[in-house]
């Protein structure tokens, strides 16, 4: 026996909860699936990062202007889904200030709000600063904390209509004359959904549910470690004003600092190493920043995937392949009803999803239109009720394990 479905939408991360909630506020029927839990792919093991857009600001004009305006939105809408740090990209004695005047320059084309602090005023905002710093770029980043992000998102979505199951893998879909007829689900759902569309929001794994429909999205998956250590003196997120490399970023918790990344190719987003020499390097590349959390406790550790969606560049260095979103529409391919959504990072997640049902809806003949930049997200000032969607959708990951509580923590 099988249940129609207006759309059902393949993995249940930021992407993929946004278009589901996306959708239902525009009054779609909707079905989210994804397997172990939602955010368990890439939005739920990042290092949580609310870019500014200044991280990429001069390699990267677009995407560094996609990154402020979906910061200033999530301020907005997202409450305690986030946390408003701001940062600093420092320049140490070893780097070139050449770089932070390029920098400098690049956000204030993309429109990002910055201010040059000297030596002394750094020292003033993060007194553990290495004495090395000459100068730093005030910028407005973040942290997000993604469980609840996505959590908010589903709840939302669920709360217009839609079906979410967050342990129900895709098994197989089913041709027929150009169209998926129908998609076969696993897990708790155990049930053959007949959706009009399928949208494929599978992050790193969207290469394998494209291939379902006998379809090719090229992925040039990247692994990168977090590093999260015992240190609740970090006000700003320290990013290395430095073309970005392994371990130069610290994003500050409430009581650790989440050290990142590296970015080593990994094929397979299942089946990968999980290298000590990563966790070494992002420790001794930070503590060039911020010195005391060379001798910090590790709390913990863990590695994500990349979603980076690279056709022509599959060889490439992963740290050259854009972070810009891409939306293929399937039927240039053969198959009249699918999309796939790949690409970007968690800030602009919103805007991806809002991309993606626009296409979709175009396709369905809908004509009602977005309204996820004004809407707020359930839940967004009471931390507790967004920690209780969390456990309701199964959706603790390790990036924000440290801050959001579980229901029965007192």
């Amino acid at each position: 026996m099988s249940t129609d479905t207006t759309v059902l939408v393949v993995g249940g991360g930021a992407t993929g909860a946004g278009v589901a909630r996306d959708l239902a506020l525009r009054g779609v029927d909707v079905t989210l699936v994804d397997r172990d839990g939602l955010g368990g792919g890439t939005s739920g093991r990042s290092h949580g990062l609310l870019h500014s857009g200044a991280r990429y600001a001069e390699s990267d004009l677009v995407g560094a202007e996609e990154c402020i305006e979906e910061n200033r939105i999530l301020k907005d809408i997202a409450g305690d889904c986030i946390r408003d740090t701001g940062g600093l990209f420092l320049q140490l004695a070893a780097d070139d200030p050449a770089y932070f005047e390029e920098k400098l320059d690049a956000c204030e084309a993309a429109g990002i709000e910055t201010k040059v602090l000297d030596a002394t005023a750094v020292k003033e905002l993060v007194p553990a600063v290495t004495d090395a710093v000459e100068r730093a770029i005030r910028v407005p980043d973040g942290v997000i904390y993604p469980s609840r992000l996505v959590a908010a998102n589903a709840a939302d979505a669920a709360a217009h209509g839609a079906t979410v199951h967050p342990d129900a893998p895709l098994t197989d879909l089913t041709l027929r004359d150009g169209d998926v007829q129908r998609a076969h689900l696993g897990g708790e759902a155990s049930q053959t959904l007949d959706p009009e569309h399928v949208v494929n929001a599978a992050g790193a794994w969207a290469g394998q549910v494209a291939s379902m429909a006998d379809l090719q999205v090229d992925m040039a998956p990247a692994r990168g470690v977090m590093v999260s250590v015992d240190y609740d003196s970090l006000g700003p997120v320290l990013n290395r004003c430095r073309a970005p490399d392994d371990g130069d970023i610290v994003v500050p918790h409430e009581s650790e600092a989440v050290l990142g990344t590296t970015s080593v190719p990994s094929p397979d987003p299942d089946d990968y190493e999980r290298a000590d020499w990563e966790v070494q390097t992002c420790i001794d590349e930070c503590a060039a920043m911020l010195p005391a959390v060379a001798d910090a406790s590790v709390e913990r550790t863990w590695w994500g995937v990349r979603p980076l969606y690279a056709p022509d560049e599959a060889e490439a260095d992963r740290r050259s392949i854009s972070r810009g979103f891409v939306h293929l529409d399937h039927a240039d391919d053969g198959v009249g009803n699918m999309a796939t959504i790949i690409g970007g990072k968690l800030t602009t997640y919103r805007q991806m999803a809002a991309a993606t049902a626009d296409l979709v809806c175009e396709r369905l003949g809908v004509e009602a239109t977005c309204e996820t930049a004004e809407q707020r997200l359930p839940g967004a000032d009471d931390a507790d009720q967004l920690d209780r969607y969390v456990a309701r959708y199964d959706g603790q990951g390790p990036t924000d394990q440290d801050v959001v509580a579980s229901p029965s923590d007192p």
